[in-house]
């Protein structure tokens, strides 16, 4: 699983319906982004939004679904 934010592709450790913990967190403010999920030669994508953004210092990132 990876998030994408701006182009930048961050792994995530785990994942619930409005969180992910990533495995390197970085300084991003709140906007758009995307989650895709690879299972064997299968891709989902979703579009979310992170309303709190992400601190270098918190691997937990809130998240909410994009309408």
């Amino acid at each position: 699983m990876r998030l994408i934010v701006n182009g930048t592709s961050i792994g995530i450790t785990h994942m619930d319906r409005d969180f992910v913990v990533v495995e390197s967190p970085a300084e991003y403010p709140p906007g758009e982004a995307s989650i895709l999920l690879k299972v064997d030669d299968s891709e989902s994508r979703w579009n979310v939004r992170l309303p709190d953004g992400i601190s270098a210092s918190s691997k937990r990132v809130a998240i909410a679904v994009s309408e």
